[in-house]
């Protein structure tokens, strides 16, 4: 039985899948209909390079603007890559039936009729202290955006209890985003690597491989984390080093 008007306004306000190919004609990969889906308040994607990490973000900073009124906030490690992204935003926006009307309009913010706020940010710490209470946070190239600003931006959910969801190909095995894809709790992991992607071929993959190396190769499209080349110890072995393991060896 087909939906009414009222019932497909609300299939769209629950399952942001629906709201992404009704709405604005996009078709989702697997796991993009699971994280459009999914409601985990942290969500941390480790993904390939277009893969469509940034695309599905954008749908879901969309949604919860429409449906969910407050505050989103775009961050990315420089002021070209946040604009890239609210771009993304903007472009599904403008692309909406029927049409959302907007109050503001801008390169790195719009405001819409129901109040919401979207707005992008380089990564800088001291661009984000004025703002308070988001209902969503979206960290593009998490693994490249500084601990300093991971600091700055944790606080801002502890009354919103907003969502936070970080996206990034792996930057070597430090930071806050290994730290918290090797141990955080209460965090939804999402992993796509090249071959996962249906946009990438193996000829590509094959190509990048002898291009890059093993390692970046795995770093870049197998979402592995690497020790930099230029370290003279592997994280492992100073991990070892730093183990209390003593009893093992006689005295």
């Amino acid at each position: 039985m087909p939906l009414d008007n009222v019932g497909l306004a609300l299939c769209h306000a629950l399952d942001a899948a629906a709201f992404a190919e009704d709405r604005l004609g996009f078709q989702p990969d697997p796991w993009q209909r699971q994280l459009l889906r999914s409601t985990a308040h942290w969500i941390l994607l480790n993904c390939c390079r277009q893969s469509g990490k940034s695309t599905t973000t954008a749908i879901l900073a969309l949604h919860q603007a429409i449906y969910d009124p407050g505050l989103v906030l775009l961050v990315s490690p420089s002021l070209r890559q946040s604009r890239e992204l609210f771009a993304k935003v903007i472009g599904f926006l403008k692309n909406l039936e029927p049409v959302q009307p907007l109050l503001e309009d801008n390169k790195s913010s719009c405001e819409l009729v129901n109040g919401s706020r979207i707005i992008s940010l380089p990564g800088d710490p001291d661009t984000v202290r004025g703002f308070s209470a988001p209902r969503m946070i979206v960290k593009d190239e998490a693994a490249y955006v500084s601990d300093e600003m991971q600091t700055a931006l944790d606080p801002m959910l502890a009354i919103s209890h907003g969502r936070l969801i970080e996206m990034s190909s792996p930057n070597g095995k430090r930071g806050h985003f290994y730290e918290n894809w090797r141990s955080g709790e209460a965090v939804e992991r999402i992993k796509i690597t090249g071959r996962q992607c249906p946009r990438i071929t193996s000829e590509f993959l094959d190509q990048q491989r002898r291009k890059l190396g093993p390692m970046l190769f795995s770093q870049e499209y197998e979402g592995e984390f690497i020790d930099p080349e230029s370290s003279a110890f592997s994280s492992e072995m100073i991990e070892r080093a730093l183990v209390d393991d003593f009893e093992r060896f006689p005295a």
